[in-house]
């Protein structure tokens, strides 16, 4: 995997967020996808992919709050992708990559039609940085493992964290 592009990632979004609590936020959601994505054999190059957008996921925020003074994540899923493709198209001429991460950035809040292992790494990984950030209750901890999880080391990371 092209370490050297993910720590350029890991730059630019440390210099566009502002906040620290965000940049903690992405890089628990970076660590869950990356943890999850080996587990799961991802190919190198999906990882890459999965690995970015974990990082950039969360870049709609800034523009959301500009806009409409709330992070609602339809919001974020709306606003993430013009300047989430501007940063990539400063580090990268890969356009099947910034295209796919600028997909999963817009998607990044909807549970309904996944469409590849990166998608479903990346909710699984956010809601578990979300669920704890956000103190959700045991229960609905259990609706999520029931709707949203598939992947095998997702379902034994919830088990094993939320006793399920």
């Amino acid at each position: 995997m092209d370490n050297k592009f993910i720590d350029s990632v890991f730059v630019k979004m440390t210099e566009y967020e502002d906040i620290p609590l965000r940049i903690n936020h992405f890089l628990k959601v970076w660590g869950y996808a990356r943890f999850i994505g080996r587990k799961q054999g991802l190919d190198e190059r999906t990882q890459l992919i999965l690995e970015t957008a974990a990082l950039m996921h969360d870049i709609g925020i800034k523009p959301a709050l500009k806009a409409y003074g709330s992070s609602d994540g339809k919001y974020q899923e709306k606003l993430g992708v013009e300047p989430a493709r501007a940063m990539l198209k400063e580090l990268t001429d890969d356009e099947e990559l910034v295209e796919r991460v600028c997909f999963l950035i817009a998607h990044h809040h909807t549970y309904t039609d996944v469409e590849g292992i990166d998608y479903r790494i990346l909710l699984e990984a956010d809601f578990f940085v979300n669920a704890f950030e956000d103190g959700l209750s045991q229960k609905a901890v259990e609706t999520a493992a029931e709707k949203i999880f598939e992947t095998d080391e997702g379902k034994r990371i919830l088990r094993e964290t939320y006793n399920i």
